[in-house]
């Protein structure tokens, strides 16, 4: 855990004990499942963002593709009556599929990622409206799913296995990014991606990597929203998902430059920001503030992480400055 996670983690402690010692609810049983359930279904999303901002782009068609992935995945298992193992292994395709549409067109083509995935967002959003011709993809009454419901909605010794997934999840990402050879690769894309392929890296494969893994968590992410709330409309559902996932990101420690950030901070950010979500509810604020919320905790983050960036080539200069000094008093 590096120091800036340690300094996350000592801020989720005392806003959690501020809000507790206004709210005592705060810390029921019932109120902290909740919360772990919604940082398990956005922690996903927020996990494949981190990547991809690691590599110095951005994923902005997060809530579209949960949405798309959402109608298809219900009205599949609900109407079609396809079995939902294999509905999900069609998503994962599809969603592979998307990923390496997007690295594509980022490295081959050499569009901007925010163009690309701007592009996602209204594309995927009009196909899913159009899927469902704009009327609300759901369950029919008494259509149960027992196995798929304990395994995205049910828990597990009392934690939500949507959190326990996400532990999981991220667990293996944290062994790519930080103990792989792959994970060097999305360091190095991300600080200087011509320095990085003139070293041997093959920076467009990486990137392309980094677009589908998103896309993979993006669509786990999909069918637990989707199977949490039973009823999806197609015009609404995922909407800002993808800047709860950026909030997440960047207040984690990714900088939006690339090149930084870790997967424990990733999870600590998902968690600091629903915990602001809970104290919003808890404490009465209206809830439609939250997305103010959200744009304060943006805000803040980028500027938090220049001021860093800014420090640590001060830093740097200063460091070079100094080592250089004893070489010239001894050369005179």
């Amino acid at each position: 855990m590096t120091k800036k996670d340690l300094g996350l983690l000592i801020l989720i402690l005392a806003v959690g004990a501020v809000v507790t010692m206004i709210n005592p609810r705060f810390i029921l049983p019932i109120n902290i499942a909740n919360t772990a359930n919604l940082v398990g279904m956005f922690g996903l999303s927020a996990l494949g963002q981190s990547i991809v901002i690691l590599t110095g782009g951005i994923e902005l068609s997060v809530g579209s593709v949960i949405a798309l992935i959402g109608v298809l995945f219900v009205d599949f298992i609900a109407t079609q009556n396809i079995p939902w193992p294999v509905a999900a292994a069609l998503m994962l395709v599809l969603a592979i599929m998307l990923g390496l549409t997007h690295g594509l067109l980022i490295t081959k083509f050499k569009l901007p990622p925010f163009i690309v995935t701007l592009c996602g967002l209204l594309i995927y959003r009009g196909i899913a409206r159009f899927y469902t011709r704009d009327a609300t993809a759901g369950f029919a009454f008494g259509q149960n799913f027992p196995k798929l419901e304990f395994i995205t909605a049910g828990r597990s010794f009392g934690v939500p296995n949507s959190f326990i997934g996400l532990i999981i999840a991220a667990a293996i990402m944290w062994i790519v990014v930080h103990r792989s050879v792959f994970g060097r690769y999305l360091y190095a894309a991300g600080k200087n991606e011509e320095a990085a392929r003139f070293s041997g890296i093959k920076t467009d494969q990486v990137i392309i990597a980094a677009y589908v893994i998103c896309q993979v968590l993006t669509m786990l992410s999909a069918i637990y929203f989707a199977m949490y709330t039973r009823s999806i409309s197609p015009a609404s559902h995922g909407n800002f998902y993808e800047l709860y996932a950026i909030a997440a990101a960047v207040l984690g420690g990714f900088s939006l430059r690339g090149g930084e950030g870790s997967i424990i901070g990733a999870l600590l950010g998902v968690v600091l920001l629903q915990e602001l979500q809970n104290l919003v509810n808890l404490l009465g604020i209206p809830s439609s503030l939250n997305f103010a919320v959200v744009g304060g905790v943006i805000l803040l983050g980028v500027l938090g992480d220049q001021q860093w960036g800014s420090f640590r080539e001060r830093r740097r200069i200063e460091d070079a400055a100094r080592g250089r000094e004893p070489k010239q008093a001894s050369a005179e």
